[in-house]
């Protein structure tokens, strides 16, 4: 039971600390940390659980990593369940300590969004639903193409960490107007349960697409490295 343990919190902190910033400080007036500080804080979430469970139960923190490293031969499907239940779990916990600590405020507003991820006129720069499946799929690809990478045997041992929670930030850099970023369906979900309405309606996207991308990218890794041959 440690590692689902270890998945929820994991999990968890991604939601508290990621999406709390994006709640809490993002917009603050005048010392607000804003997108490019929303981002770092998704990215140190990853960066400071890898170091703390990766080597309990690999730090997956989300269900498109768990199913992206089964697809690229790194995880046994007998698991698959219980890391997303435990994953999604440990991420409504997240949504809903930060619900408690928001609503502390006076003028808290859910309709607002709660960070929830969103396409059409719930997307922050009013981007498309085509635009949002092509965004989460593509970058939720390349997420999981740097994580099978990063933990190749193969790479520079200990740096995996800092290579998949700087791979998380530029996704949030490149990719909150479009749909605020999710490339992670547990994250999604433990914020939206609270908004409910249009954030639960629109969840689906932000399932199929990161598991369909995660899917692609560690397919794409394992043919890679399977292709490559020593130089001699």
């Amino acid at each position: 039971m440690n590692k689902y343990i270890a998945e929820c919190i994991g999990t968890f902190w991604l939601v508290l600390g990621g999406c709390g910033s994006a709640v809490l400080a993002a917009g603050f007036p005048e010392i607000g940390i804003g997108l490019l500080g929303v981002s770092f804080a998704f990215g140190l979430t990853v960066l400071t659980m890898a170091y703390a469970i990766g080597h309990i139960s690999g730090c997956h923190l989300n269900p498109a990593v768990s199913v992206g490293l089964w697809a690229g031969g790194r995880f046994p499907a007998s698991e698959l369940m219980p890391y997303i239940i435990a994953q999604v779990i440990g991420a409504i916990i997240g949504g809903g300590v930060l619900y408690l600590i928001a609503s502390g405020q006076a003028g808290f507003d859910l309709s607002a969004g709660f960070a929830s991820n969103g396409f059409g006129e719930h997307s922050p720069g009013g981007y498309s639903m085509t635009a949002a499946l092509i965004a989460e799929v593509v970058f939720t690809m390349m997420f999981i193409f740097v994580i099978m990478g990063a933990t190749d045997k193969r790479a520079p041992a200990g740096l995996a960490p800092i290579a998949i929670g700087l791979c998380l930030t530029l996704i949030h850099l490149i990719s909150i107007p479009v749909t605020n970023t999710s490339v992670n369906p547990a994250r999604s979900t433990g914020v939206a349960v609270f908004v409910g309405d249009w954030a639960v309606a629109q969840l689906w996207l932000f399932w199929l697409a990161p598991i369909v991308g995660g899917f692609i990218g560690a397919k794409l890794y394992r043919f890679i490295a399977k292709e490559e041959q020593e130089v001699s």
